[in-house]
This record gives C-alpha cells, sequence and structure tokens, in this order.
C-alpha cells in the first residue's frame, strides 16, 4: 500500500506579480463628502502600510495604519487594518482577507492587469469594496477605495498617492 501525503504548495510568480503592489508605502490624500456617513465631512488623511510574507512566501501580510482630519486640521479618527492576500490556485485567482479596528471583516477576490491591482469583494453582500493600486512608477503608485450600494455602480469613497519606503 502506498501512502500519498499531500506537500505544502510552494510561492510562484503570482506572487512575485503581487509584491510589485504590496510594498511599504506611505501616503497622503483624501476622503470625500458623505464617504462614512450622510452627513460625514471631506477629509484628508495620512498614513503608512507595512508588508511582510509568511509561510515560506504564499502569503503577503500588511499591517495599515492611518490618520484623519478635517480640512482646517482637526484630527477625526485613527483607524488600522491587517491585510493578508496571496495566490489561490483552486480558484485561479488572488484572494485577501481584511480586518480593521472598526469591526469591518472581508474576503476579496483580485486580479492583476499590467500595472493595475483590483481586489472586489467576494459574494453579494449589500455594501461592497473595490480597491485598485496603480503603480505609478518604481516609487510612487496611486490607491482607490471604492464602494458599490445594493449594486448601484462604483462611487469613489477615498484615493491616496503612496510613496515606497526605503
Amino acid at each position: 500500500m502506498t501512502l500519498s501525503v499531500p506537500l505544502p504548495l510552494h510561492a510562484g510568480d503570482e506572487m512575485e506579480r503581487l509584491a510589485r503592489f504590496l510594498r511599504d508605502v506611505r501616503w497622503t490624500g483624501t476622503i470625500e463628502a458623505g464617504a462614512m456617513g450622510p452627513d460625514s465631512p471631506a477629509m484628508t488623511a495620512t498614513g503608512e502600510g507595512r508588508h511582510h510574507t509568511i509561510q515560506e512566501g504564499l502569503w503577503i501580510v500588511g499591517d495599515y495604519q492611518q490618520d484623519q482630519f478635517l480640512a482646517d486640521g482637526t484630527f477625526i479618527l485613527h483607524w488600522q487594518l491587517h491585510w493578508v492576500s496571496g495566490w489561490d490556485p483552486q480558484s485561479g485567482e488572488y484572494r485577501a482577507s481584511v480586518a480593521d479596528n472598526y469591526g469591518h471583516l472581508e474576503m476579496l477576490s483580485g486580479r492583476i492587469e499590467g500595472d493595475l491591482l483590483t481586489f472586489r469583494s467576494i459574494g453579494r453582500p449589500p455594501i461592497r469594496t473595490q480597491l485598485s493600486w496603480h503603480l505609478v512608477d518604481d516609487n510612487t503608485m496611486t490607491w482607490r477605495n471604492e464602494v458599490s450600494i445594493q449594486n448601484n455602480p462604483f462611487e469613489l469613497v477615498e484615493q491616496y498617492v503612496c510613496t515606497t519606503l526605503a
């Protein structure tokens, strides 16, 4: 009788492609009026994200934090998010999980098209998220967060210019 035991996966080219987008960065940007609720004001934000790999490079883990301010500089809130993403060979696409300090947890599926990485909510939740990274050059990328409510078109929530940390 021959026994076979499945072996762990090894990171492939898909993870190299994903790592181009998930690098240590600092950012500045804007949050749209109404994005955090019907009467919420427009805001500015500054933040940073740090990344590392786990399980022999199969997953990229990111920890993000951001401070948000009113136009006059008044501090509003400190936000944190934990991100885990990688290539899912069973689905043939990138997958990610996110959890933040406001109790938001979500699973997303992603794809890379040239210099654009896009992740979208999995399933049909009433509020769907779309996150997009666009590589501008070796040191700069833009990032957008958009939402769709009740299957309406995606609308901009926030957008940032990210600068790669040395």
